[in-house]
Order: C-alpha cells, then sequence, then structure tokens
C-alpha cells in the first residue's frame, strides 16, 4: 500500500507542476516522488515472494502500509522544504 500512497503523491504533484509552472520547485519535488515511487516497486518487484503484491499490512514497527507510506513521504516533503527556502534565501540575497 506504501507503493500506492506514493505512486498518488508523485502524481498528484506531476499535475500540479503542470498547473503552477516554475513555482514552488515543483518539478524537484515531482522527481523525488517519481524517484521514491520507483524505488519502491523495484522493491515489490525483487522481493516478491507469490501472494498479495501490493499489502495493506506490514510486519514491521508501523503495522499499516498506508501510514508507512505517510511516513515515507514526510522526508521528502522536508527536504523539498528545505530547497524552497533555500532558493527564496538566495533570491533574496541576490536582489
Amino acid at each position: 500500500m506504501w507503493l500506492m500512497t506514493t505512486f498518488v503523491a508523485a502524481l498528484a504533484v506531476t499535475l500540479l507542476c503542470f498547473l503552477f509552472k516554475r513555482e514552488y520547485k515543483l518539478g524537484f519535488l515531482s522527481l523525488m516522488l517519481w524517484g521514491a515511487t520507483i524505488m519502491i516497486l523495484v522493491d515489490h518487484v525483487l522481493g516478491y515472494e507469490g501472494g498479495q503484491f501490493l499489502e495493506v499490512e506490514t510486519n514491521g514497527m508501523i503495522r499499516s502500509g498506508t501510514l508507512l507510506g505517510v511516513v515515507m513521504l514526510v522526508p521528502v516533503f522536508l527536504v523539498w522544504g528545505i530547497a524552497l527556502f533555500v532558493s527564496k534565501l538566495r533570491g533574496q540575497l541576490n536582489r
């Protein structure tokens, strides 16, 4: 399920990127989310041993697959926020 969570986030940000061109570094965020989606997909394919491909529950510390997907998105959005902040700061310093 964390694959679907990341996929939906990547798709939504990509659509927003087309609506708000060159604003908010959405292209960078989209690239990070698609990279994460591809990495999770490769992990799923290589680790597939039969049974369900998209699992709702996990065996790890976080039991919910959806919650795991959201937790995995937090660092991506943090890095994007820092990049956005640094970009705005550089823009103000160059004036």
